[in-house]
């Protein structure tokens, strides 16, 4: 799901692109039955370099996605970004998770899962090569990983 953020009256509002990478149904068992609620993994970006990400929990879905947007809003990091591509490898942990970062020529594309697709999309990265280099594929870890590679990068 792509969604682009019209600006309202407020003439220096950025528009941002939102993405929902993952939607995790969880249930809480009480004495008095079964609690159901959402959280929704959103990430946000401008397409210029600046981008976020936020875990939004609701008893709906429509709300965890709408907290999910105005956290990432809140948590926005710069990307370095070098001819469409990122400037250098790196290899980004979090948790039992590691992924591979690496610049590609113009033309590739984006080349990754689904999770680290949607980071660069919204990043403005057109050009990257991608690997999740472990057995775990966790999206909440993976798209960490990613941000925590990002955040290590130099110009």
């Amino acid at each position: 799901m792509d969604k682009k953020v019209v600006p309202g009256s407020n003439p220096k509002e950025e528009v941002f692109s939102e993405k929902i990478v993952f939607i995790n149904r969880v249930t809480k068992v009480t004495k008095g039955g079964k609690n159901l609620s959402f959280s929704a993994l959103v990430v946000v970006g401008d397409g210029k370099g600046k981008t976020g990400f936020a875990l939004g929990k609701a008893p709906e879905v429509a709300n965890a996605i709408r907290k999910g947007i105005t956290a990432a809003k809140k948590n926005l990091i710069s990307v370095p970004i070098k001819d469409s591509t990122i400037p250098h490898e790196v290899i980004a942990e979090f948790g039992s998770v590691k992924v591979l970062l690496k610049p590609a020529s113009l033309g590739t594309g984006v080349i990754a899962c689904l999770a680290v697709r949607s980071i660069c999309d919204t990043a403005g990265i057109k050009n990257i090569l991608t690997k999740v280099l472990t057995k775990s594929n966790n999206p909440i870890n993976v798209v960490k990983a990613v941000f925590s590679g990002f955040q290590s990068m130099k110009e």
